[in-house]
């Protein structure tokens, strides 16, 4: 028996669970069932990620103390992973006191082996995504690559992880284990970046106070992003327990969103170096979840409870969806026409039918498990194709190709169905002398479904169940049991209701409902959007005249403008239009500003002031002033 530890990324409780959380749960669900399947020691683990500027944000918007507002998403994860039937041995929330305790340990050895200083951070933040820019990382207008929200500008004294100091450590991790991290497309995004040069991270804040104290200074708490990392090892005992961390670590599979990638496959790896602790084996990163072609979000009504779902389609529909119409690694997206056409198709017409035709005849003819018999004709058809798709299958599903599992699975199914078109078993029924030859058919064709069965068992665990009991096979599944004529003979056999039911699609209430298409009014987004005359009296709108322009060296996207304000002389604004205009057609035009705005650095130059501009897309344009008017003129 081997050991298989396998991990989600924790989730960020400043909102609920919803489809997309939960999918990459389910995903590690039918991997931990499929390796306890295969016979292995499994670990699974999840929990909550509760420390950082946006969850005290999350609470304070909502009016709660921060402990209190934790306490109640953390539990709201629990009760939907509990709903959902998901097997996680482990849930970690980062504000149990004993993985705070770990994160100190872990930081102050990598301090203590020299890898942790002091130092001034100037730079860009993603409150949002708790995460730290380069200039030449964001997007046009300063916006944060990952969630393509605004940034802000910070400066402080933080400690800093030398992060650059593994760059070429790693470097030969990726080039002596080439599936470290998978999909390759997101191996190779890793790789650009780690050829590209690291640069050392700040691993501090002192903006705020939730969140782990740094061990022996006062003010600063540990980055979120590197107090999340460690609940990989906290959560099985580093370092107090070493009998369990031994037993399961490194982990088999870090599952987490591509959104996330740099942080376990570049830090995390250098951080465990850092401590002389082995990487884990492999780094997954899945695409984004839309639902019915949409980004999921609140506001449109689609970021729904999971368990809606469920109580509608049922619990194993929802996983084989996810399972057979996603391709693992690629954005996927949930659409609940797809899932109708899968449960018609896949399920009713293909398994539901094969079962429910074969029970049928058996109960009808024998009652029980019937007598084998000698092979022909289509039988050996059946039986190579059994034996090929248990190959096939350990194939998807070790490597996490679970659609092509599933596809082949499928494939079993379909022909067992053609199987009974081509021996027509309700014609050998009605002649006598063919009552040996019955019930080789029958037999063949109830061991098929009883190996299908088994396969499922991962992915649909009560649809595997009750077709078990169907066959009255009372043996713990296991893989060892996916050979062919393991079926008792004499076991009684069970005719019930269909496995699944057809849904007319003309007449089906859907779940997922927007709120456009509900005709509704989105208050909440109008009511957010909403601003008092004298929160826009803050901002001063100012003419501005363009005195000179010229691109900033070593930048794509900056030019430095400098520019008339009449009374309040000439300032220096820097903006994120080179790619939009030439310097020289910029001199002389008559522009909009924020004259209030805070002054920044963008790449050493010194902005005093914003200008105006509209995008759309790639396509960019400065708000101008129609006619000759005075610079400096006020715009109200």
């Amino acid at each position: 028996m081997g050991k298989f530890y396998v991990t989600t990324p924790i989730y960020y409780i400043n909102s609920e669970p919803h489809i997309g959380s939960a999918y990459t749960t389910i995903v590690a669900d039918v991997i931990a069932r499929y390796r306890r399947f295969l016979g292995d020691d499994v670990f699974f683990l999840t929990g909550t990620d509760e420390h950082g500027q946006k969850v005290y944000n999350a609470a304070k918007e909502a009016g709660k103390d921060t402990e209190t507002f934790c306490d109640e998403l953390a539990e709201k994860f629990r009760s939907l992973w509990k709903d959902l039937k998901i097997t996680n041995d482990g849930f970690i929330r980062t504000t149990d006191p004993q993985h705070m305790k770990t994160v100190q340990y872990f930081v102050e050895k990598m301090m203590n082996n020299g890898d942790v200083y002091r130092g001034v951070y100037r730079g860009w933040y993603c409150v949002p995504c708790e995460s730290y820019w380069g200039d030449e990382e964001l997007l046009e207008g300063n916006i944060c690559p990952s969630c393509g929200r605004p940034v802000k500008r910070i400066e402080e004294v933080n400690y800093f992880f030398r992060l650059s100091k593994y760059r070429d450590p790693l470097l030969k991790h990726f080039h002596e284990n080439p599936d470290f991290v998978e999909p390759d497309f997101r191996r190779n995004e890793m790789l650009r970046i780690l050829e590209g040069g690291l640069k050392d991270v700040s691993i501090t804040r002192t903006t705020f106070s939730w969140g782990v104290p740094m061990p022996n200074a006062p003010g600063h708490v540990i980055y979120v992003w590197i107090d999340a990392l460690i609940n990989y090892a906290s959560a099985i005992g580093y370092p107090h327990d070493t009998e369990i961390f031994q037993r399961y670590w490194p982990a088999d599979v870090h599952l987490i969103g591509k959104e996330i990638n740099r942080f376990h496959s570049i830090i995390w790896p250098a951080m465990l170096m850092s401590v002389g602790l082995p990487l884990p084996k492999k780094v997954y990163a899945h695409g984004w979840l839309t639902v019915n072609g949409q980004k999921i979000s609140k506001s449109l009504g689609n970021a729904i409870d999971p368990r809606r779902l469920t109580e509608v389609y049922g619990n194993d529909v929802i996983r084989y969806y996810l399972l057979r119409d996603i391709v693992f690694g690629r954005d996927g997206d949930f659409s609940e026409e797809n899932l109708i056409t899968r449960i018609n198709a896949d399920l009713a017409n293909d398994l539901g039918n094969l079962v429910h035709r074969t029970t049928a005849m058996v109960v009808q003819n024998f009652g029980r498990v019937p007598n084998p018999g000698p092979m022909e004709g289509p039988d050996t058809q059946l039986v190579e194709l059994a034996t090929a798709t248990v190959h096939r299958y350990h194939e998807g599903m070790t490597s996490y190709r679970f659609t092509q599992a599933l596809e082949n699975l499928w494939e079993l199914v379909r022909f067992a169905n053609k199987y009974i078109d081509l021996t027509e078993p309700w014609k050998l029924a009605k002649r006598p002398e063919k009552r040996e030859r019955l019930s080789a058919v029958l037999y063949n064709l109830l061991e098929t479904i009883r190996l299908v069965s088994l396969m499922l068992l991962p992915v649909m665990p009560d649809t595997s169940e009750e077709i078990r009991k169907r066959l009255s096979v009372e043996e713990e599944p296991s893989a060892q049991q996916l050979k062919w004529g393991l079926l008792k003979r004499g076991n009684p056999v069970v005719h019930g209701e269909p496995l699944f039911e057809r849904i007319d699609p003309a007449k089906w209430s859907r779940v997922i409902v927007t709120r456009q298409e509900k005709g509704e009014e989105n208050e909440e987004r109008e009511e957010r959007a909403l601003i008092t005359i004298d929160e826009f009296k803050k901002v001063k709108l100012r003419v501005a005249k363009v005195v000179a322009a010229e691109r900033i060296e070593n930048s794509r996207k900056l030019m430095k403008l400098k520019v008339n304000l009449g009374e309040l002389g000439e300032r220096q604004i820097v903006a994120g239009i080179a790619k939009h205009y030439e310097p020289e057609e910029l001199v002389g035009k008559l522009i909009v500003v924020v004259e209030n705005l805070q002054p920044a650095k963008l790449m050493g130059e010194e902005s005093r002031g914003m200008l105006l501009a509209a995008s759309k897309g790639e396509f960019l344009r400065i708000l101008t002033v129609d006619g000759e008017i005075e610079p400096g003129a006020e715009v109200s």
